[in-house]
């Protein structure tokens, strides 16, 4: 959704957020105290309220001692809700747990554990979601045991690739009546890297004047060293099919084509050069540069990246290369300042 379609705060909401933002810093943890934690009736609490001022009213009226008696009754209760949800949610500690980088478009988890302290009681009826900027809070509920570590899972999509600050949490609880809701936010330090989004389907890897992938394909696991041959790969030149053994093969009944194994992994390496992608858009050159990384790593090449801005990775392989390359992809022309 383009940012000028989105939904917009009203201005108190939007003046108690930047209150709040400036109250509280960026942590790894919080532990729930006087200073950050809120409380206000909720729907049902306005509600009750204006029942009891009614009731209160007939009561005065019609100078019934019944009705003083239930509506003090019942205005105690409410009261005494206010302190028993405080104690709910006092001294609870929350906790980043780790984060792990996502491909844009996918759902990126954020953990947070919540544990009180060795001896203190349980909790009831928290909720947890993440306060985004826009969009309905995706509520979270749980409760917690005394001495327990209590880990619940929160998501979001990001749709930009790049670093991504990890949304404020609230924690919310409307324990025991539900005629006050309670809550506290935090601003966990951290944040999410996402990959950008392959191009799907990913179109056929183009390269230089000098490289082919069968230079670069590495030995397959079903290659027979002994007649220096191999199974045919995806990417592999049809003049390396060694047709002889490819028909007898066929007559055997195993239908698999089979090329020369004399190959070597790590003689010659392909660049991945944006250039080749053959697109103006720094956007769709990243996308296909992300889908040719992907396809190169599945296919067990050695291979390099040359990004739109010029920066170049050399070549390499395995899994930590394929994050590094995914990683300079994510935030290759981007802006220093996080995204929300």
């Amino acid at each position: 959704m383009p940012d000028s379609q989105l939904p917009t705060r009203s201005p108190w909401r939007q003046f108690l957020h930047n209150w709040i933002t400036r109250r509280q810093q960026p942590s790894l943890s919080q532990t729930l105290g006087h200073r950050n934690i809120y409380v206000l009736p909720s729907k049902a609490g306005c509600m009750l309220g204006v029942t009891l001022l009614v009731l209160l009213i007939a009561s005065i009226n019609f100078q019934l001692n019944l009705g003083y008696a239930l509506t003090f009754l019942i205005t105690g209760s409410a009261l005494a809700s206010v302190w028993l949800g405080h104690r709910n949610v006092y001294g609870l500690q929350l906790h980043l747990g780790a984060l792990h980088p996502v491909f844009q478009g996918d759902r990126a988890t954020v953990p947070i554990g919540i544990q009180t302290a060795a001896g203190q009681r349980d909790r009831h009826g928290l909720s947890v979601a993440l306060n985004r900027s826009h969009g309905k809070l995706a509520w979270v509920h749980t409760d917690v045991t005394a001495g327990q570590l209590c880990t619940v899972e929160l998501g979001s999509v990001p749709h930009q690739r790049g670093w991504h600050r990890v949304p404020r949490v609230v924690l919310e609880s409307r324990f025991p009546l539900g005629v006050f809701r309670i809550w506290s936010y935090w601003q966990p330090e951290g944040r999410v890297l996402v990959y950008p989004a392959p191009e799907t389907p990913a179109p056929p890897i183009q390269y230089g004047d000098n490289e082919e992938p069968a230079t670069a394909a590495p030995h397959s696991s079903g290659s027979t060293e002994h007649d220096g041959v191999r199974a045919y790969q995806r990417g592999d030149a049809l003049r390396s099919v060694v047709w002889k053994k490819t028909a007898t093969a066929l007559a055997t009944g195993s239908g698999d084509l089979v090329v020369r194994n004399n190959y070597s992994p790590h003689t010659h390496s392909v660049w991945l050069d944006a250039c080749a992608t053959r697109l103006a858009d720094p956007e769709a050159q990243i996308a296909r540069l992300t889908g040719w990384v992907l396809l190169a790593h599945a296919q067990q090449w050695r291979w390099g990246l040359k990004l739109p801005s010029g920066l170049r990775i050399e070549p390499a392989t395995g899994v930590q290369h394929l994050h590094d390359c995914l990683a300079a992809l994510a935030i290759d022309g981007k802006p220093s300042s996080l995204h929300d």
